[in-house]
């Protein structure tokens, strides 16, 4: 702990080749703190460095505040959020100091934007933790009988690592009649018991002594240390040993191998026999003397028992004591200094370092590092360097401190990384150096916004989609760099703002998929347009649009939908069919629709079913229903015709519709419903059959009052204008011409033009066929009207 000591007294100052800039940039003054060793980590409050330095708690956050030693040690902490200065480690004083005084940790606080350097120093008070140790556990002493009363008789001190009060203070030794304690100060501060013949000794009563040594510090309490006197009690020597110089001085180079021999000390006794025997030893080392040397006894050889370091240790002083057999001695000091050589390559300390900076920015800060080289001399003198290429440029700033900063703006679309090496070389024999490598990324700015690859999209979706099935994507790229590259997509609101686009589609916002959310519909929405965005994540963002079309296709989804003759329940519609119909007659047409399109809503018709085969057609394009063939006697005259209608479809898709056929001696020959279907409506429903024998019963009281009183007036009026007029048949019309559809209408809503010629004789229609069909799709109910409209010209128009 002595080495270490007085290397902290010897430490060095490296030259460097650079002339220090940037001192103004540092305090004018050092900040001096105070704290006791062995204090708790992270407790131990130091001080309050913000405002023992005048900032505020925020611009030592801000400016990115830190402490650096001068020994590249992690002894301190600062508390960016309070402020305070704290240990990070239990400092002790005797392992960083040895026993110099005062100790004292030099270090910096170094602030950033902009750059600024604080001094400081640590001073570690001493406490008393160590208790004075002797390095021999048993000293012997062989001290003649004849040795004169006053006679002293250094004894080997003790090794007390505190300093001051705490340090070693006094001697004492166990009580007994010939010897007493004086104690002798060193001249360097230490003190050294010496041991006082007070009684004469007699080697025939007591040839042996044993006495306890023991050492005291000024701590309080006082710590203490014991060691055994063995006192031998030996025969009169009257000579001591002689050196023949007190101080020897050897230089020995710091790579000597292990067990070289160092130097040879000699001394001679003209005693002769046992007391002219001479034994040597190191008198006073301390621990690091004996670790590193070692002595002959016999012969005084010195030699070499561990590594030199310069940088550690620069020289030893060593007290050899000459003993000889009669217990006489006599010391020396040897002094070996160690030289030094170039064994260590230059130290390179990161302080502050940015791996990324923004384009465009110049004199942008990089790094700050220091440098050190424990040699000395050339040695230690250092040069740094960077690449010459680089757009970069070194600025020493304090002591051993570079910045490392840009030399002009840097471009990321002409170079985006940078690898960056400083070397420091000394210039020692040979030269050593150290290289640090620094990767630098420059950020990119976003000025650059999304591109999609097309302006506008098509896309094509069967209608009846699953939901969230995917219907196809939109990319966009961006030139830029990291999130000025990402980028989101988004759907932007329709221009037709009764399109509900947000039921319809979605975006994914990372990928650009597009998916459909509902099943769609072709019959309600063909095709619709919507815009999509792409924006990337740069401040600020920057964005671009495209168009999107989404094509609906077609499927054969809908069945046919028979409009004539209409199928909603009530009394079948019947065709009549005079039995003279020639063949092609036309009989009735089948019209139907397909809400689908293209060739799923092209319609065939088929005749899937007849009461007699071969006697009606229908055509397969258009629906209408022709007699095949003459008509007989012996046909029937009721028929059952069932229709097939079948779209183009795939799968084809159809529907059915019931022709009822009654063959006719003309048309004079009445109308009458199905006795089958009438029987099967009055088994099915008594009381409907009750309501509608009352109502034609009705019906057909006022309806031949009104004709009665409408003919007889129309009759006397037009008898002498209009000879060839039609006239009203006399009589009621016949009874089976009642309608029995259960509604007191007609079946069918269509306009029929009615005329009843006068003068045939044969009361049958002149013609009937619809004028205006009214051919409604859904059937909302039946809804009853009558309306009689009474002509000049004998028309009716029945709805």
């Amino acid at each position: 702990m002595e080495i270490r000591g007085a290397l902290t007294l010897r430490k060095r100052q490296v030259a460097i080749l650079f002339v220090l800039l940037g001192l103004s940039e540092a305090g004018p003054e050092s900040v001096r703190y105070s704290v006791a060793e062995e204090a708790d980590i992270g407790s131990s409050f130091v001080a309050n460095l913000a405002r023992d330095l005048g900032l505020g708690v925020e611009e030592l956050s801000s400016r990115e505040a830190r402490i650096i030693s001068d020994d590249n040690g992690r002894h301190l902490h600062l508390n960016l959020l309070t402020g305070d200065l704290l240990l990070n480690e239990r400092l002790d004083r005797e392992e960083l100091c040895g026993s110099a005084e005062p100790c004292v940790l030099h270090f910096q606080v170094l602030l950033q934007k902009p750059l600024h350097f604080f001094r400081a120093e640590l001073h570690i008070k001493d406490i008393n933790d160590h208790s004075p140790t002797f390095l021999d556990k048993e000293i012997l002493l062989k001290i003649s009988e004849g040795t004169t009363l006053g006679t002293t008789f250094p004894m080997e001190s003790a090794q007390d690592l505190d300093i001051g009060s705490n340090s070693l203070q006094n001697y004492t030794i166990s009580p007994n009649s010939h010897f007493y304690i004086k104690i002798q100060d060193s001249g360097d501060g230490k003190i050294y018991p010496e041991l006082v013949l007070d009684r004469m000794l007699d080697h025939e009563k007591e040839p042996e002594l044993r006495l306890t040594l023991v050492a005291l510090d000024g701590g309080s309490p006082p710590r203490s240390g014991t060691t055994l006197v063995l006192i031998e009690v030996l025969d009169i020597n009257d000579n001591s040993p002689e050196f023949p110089q007190r101080l020897y001085e050897v230089q020995v180079p710091e790579d000597t191998a292990i067990g070289s021999w160092i130097i040879t000390i000699s001394a001679k006794d003209l005693d002769a026999g046992h007391y002219g025997e001479i034994s040597y030893l190191f008198f006073h080392a301390s621990e690091d003397i004996r670790k590193t040397f070692e002595i002959n006894p016999a012969s005084g050889e010195v030699r070499l028992i561990s590594s030199l370091d310069f940088e550690v240790i620069q020289s030893y002083t060593i007290n050899i004591q000459a003993t000889d057999g009669g217990g006489l001695s006599e010391k020396c000091t040897l002094l070996i200094k160690v030289m030094d050589i170039n064994d260590n390559a230059p130290e390179l300390t990161m302080s502050s370092i940015t791996n990324r900076i923004p384009e465009n920015e110049p004199q942008t800060f990089v790094a700050v590092f220091s440098i050190r080289d424990q040699d000395s001399g050339d040695n230690g003198r250092m040069v740094c360097s960077i690449q010459d290429d680089l757009p970069f440029i070194l600025k020493p700033t304090f002591k051993n401190f570079f910045t490392l900063v840009t030399e002009k703006a840097l471009d990321r679309e002409m170079r985006e990384e940078y690898s960056i090496t400083i070397t420091v070389t000394d210039m020692g024999t040979p030269r050593l150096k150290t290289q640090h490598n620094i990767t630098l990324l420059v950020s990119d700015v976003n000025d650059n916004a999304p591109a999609f690859t097309q302006t506008a999209y098509t896309l094509f979706l069967r209608e009846n989609n699953s939901p969230a099935l995917h219907i196809g994507s939109v990319s966009a790229t961006d030139r830029d760099a990291g999130a000025n590259a990402q980028v989101t997509y988004s759907l932007l609101p329709p221009h037709d703002p009764q399109l509900p686009l947000a039921s319809l589609v979605s975006i994914n916002a990372d990928n650009g998929h597009l998916f459909a959310l509902r099943a769609l519909d072709f019959e309600a929405l063909r095709a619709f347009e919507f815009g999509v965005g792409a924006t990337d994540r740069g401040s600020p963002a920057l964005s671009s649009q495209a168009l999107v079309r989404v094509q609906v296709l077609d499927a054969n989804d809908n069945s046919p939908f028979v409009l004539y003759p209409l199928q909603n329940g009530s009394a079948p519609c019947t065709e009549l069919v005079p039995r003279a119909a020639e063949p092609g007659y036309l009989v009735s047409k089948v019209v139907a629709v397909d809400a689908d399109s293209g060739q799923n809503a092209w319609l065939s018709y088929q005749l899937l079913r007849a009461t007699e085969p071969g006697l009606f057609g229908v055509w397969a394009h258009n629906g209408e229903v022709r007699t095949a063939r003459p008509l007989g006697e012996r046909d029937a005259a009721k028929h059952r015709l069932v229709v097939l209608v079948k779209d183009n479809g795939e799968p084809a898709l159809s529907a059915s519709v019931t022709l009822h056929v009654l063959l006719v001696e003309g048309f004079s020959q009445p109308y009458l419903p199905l006795p089958e279907a009438a029987a099967e409506r009055a088994q099915a429903d008594p009381l409907t059959v009750y309501l509608v024998i009352a109502l034609a019963s009705v019906s057909s009281l006022f309806l031949f009052s009104v004709l009665a009183f409408v003919a007889v007036r129309l009759c006397r009026r037009s008898r002498a204008a209009w000879a060839g007029g039609c006239s009203v048949p006399e009589g009621h019309l016949p009874g089976h011409l009642v309608d029995v559809s259960g509604t007191g209408t007609l079946s069918q809503s269509y306009q029929y033009e009615v005329c009843l010629m006068g003068g045939t004789g044969t009361d049958e229609f002149k013609f009937l066929k619809p004028i205006i069909p009214n051919l409604p799709i859904h059937d909302t109910g039946r809804n009853v009207e009558e309306n009689e409209n009474v002509r000049n010209s004998f028309g009716f128009n029945i709805q």
